[in-house]
């Protein structure tokens, strides 16, 4: 089979600026797949086929598109001449050796001036192949689901649908910057957040050279990972620990982690104003650690004036967990390592502050002259999926 029929569902909904959409989508399908021998994309009706002119590895197609934000599902697929004895024939022919104990036929006619409707082709396709494989009929739990479209201009037949990731293509809803830590939380904040169609710039705070370098390695290799659902994205690495220490050397112990996390999203937001982002995002979720309180939480975005948005705020550690096993980045996050949050940090932090109190002990700092020392020694590294052949 060449191609493969892409569905989508959140985009048809859309109405004046479907196509909008419809046109993202088809770049990122692209983007995704570009060095499997692409043929071409062509819209159909609520579907994109994609054609290859080449042989592909499978799985690795599959792999890639099930990667791509928008794709609610989609089939390898054969294209036949809209005639039933044709598309019988042809269904037959690639089912010949084939073992399966029960089977379905899911018709769509997405063109109803077709002579048959749906069920009569369920009907005629399912005769053919129980007479041919001696399967039965299982319209609620196939071990087999036969695919078959009927459009404007061809039919379409496959086996089994794949499912996508679905939400939107990601671009759709603007640029944020994501700060990111090695922990488990924050790169699946960042995939929620892929999913409703933003484009991520992200931010990680190291604390080298008073802490090895090994959460900067892990977040390299959560970049890498959710590169794989944007195709390209900037990690900026920025020093944190001197601020720590000046920050240590000013205020008193329990209010020294509100402090860490406001200097936090200024420096962020200095590279969102760069980057021309409209929103910073990070993996906070309510309650979970002492400086996530709904008090400390409303003290520290105070300290930003874009947007900080927490798509985690309302799931639990478990709900986290299994997230970041289905998208691959658990192991890495389990990885141990030693990051900013365990410089520095006080015994009993504080879990209701209090803004003036906040405030004051902030007046001792030189605000502007830390964001700047975040700012002009961070570093930027890229990161592109699929890497370019060398």
């Amino acid at each position: 089979m060449d191609s493969v029929l892409i569905r989508y569902h959140e985009i048809a909904l859309k109405k004046g600026n479907r196509r909008y959409f419809i046109e993202l989508l088809k770049r990122n399908l692209i983007s995704a797949v570009k060095d499997l021998g692409i043929k071409e994309i062509r819209s159909l009706p609520a579907r994109l086929l994609l054609t290859f002119k080449a042989d592909y590895d499978t799985e690795v197609l599959i792999e890639r598109i099930r990667s791509v934000f928008g794709v609610a599902n989609f089939s390898m697929v054969e294209r036949t001449p809209r005639d039933i004895e044709i598309l019988r024939d042809r269904i037959l022919e690639s089912l010949d050796g084939s073992r399966f104990s029960s089977f379905r036929i899911d018709t769509q006619r997405g063109d109803k001036t077709f002579a048959l409707k749906s069920p009569e082709i369920n009907r005629q396709l399912g005769a053919a192949v129980k007479n041919q494989t001696g399967a039965r009929v299982n319209l609620t739990n196939a071990e087999l689901t036969v695919t078959v479209e009927i459009l404007p201009r061809d039919a379409f037949f496959g086996f089994n649908k794949i499912a996508g990731p679905g939400g939107l293509p990601v671009g759709a809803s603007g640029r944020v910057v994501a700060l990111i830590s090695g922990g488990i939380d924050s790169p699946v904040g960042a995939y929620r957040m892929m999913q409703r169609g933003c484009r991520l710039i992200f931010v990680h705070f190291h604390s080298a050279p008073y802490l090895d370098q090994t959460s900067q390695q892990k977040v390299r290799q959560l970049v890498t990972e959710l590169t794989r659902c944007q195709f390209q994205s900037r990690l900026y690495l920025i020093p944190f620990g001197e601020i720590q220490r000046q920050i240590v050397a000013a205020v008193a112990r329990p209010l020294r982690v509100i402090l860490y996390r406001r200097m936090m999203l200024r420096i962020a937001e200095q590279v969102a104003r760069r980057e021309k982002c409209q929103a910073l995002v990070t993996g906070e979720s309510l309650a979970q650690v002492a400086s996530q309180t709904l008090e400390n939480m409303a003290v520290i975005q105070q300290a930003a004036q874009l947007p900080v948005l927490r798509p985690l705020v309302g799931m639990d550690k478990q709900e986290i967990i299994d997230q970041a096993r289905r998208i691959g980045t658990y192991e890495i996050s389990s990885i141990p390592d030693q990051d900013c949050c365990q410089l520095f940090v006080p015994k009993h932090p504080a879990t209701r502050a209090r803004l003036a109190d906040v405030e004051q002990d902030e007046s001792r700092l030189d605000i502007e002259a830390l964001i700047r020392l975040g700012t002009t020694n961070a570093t930027e590294e890229e990161f592109i999926f699929p890497a370019p052949a060398r």
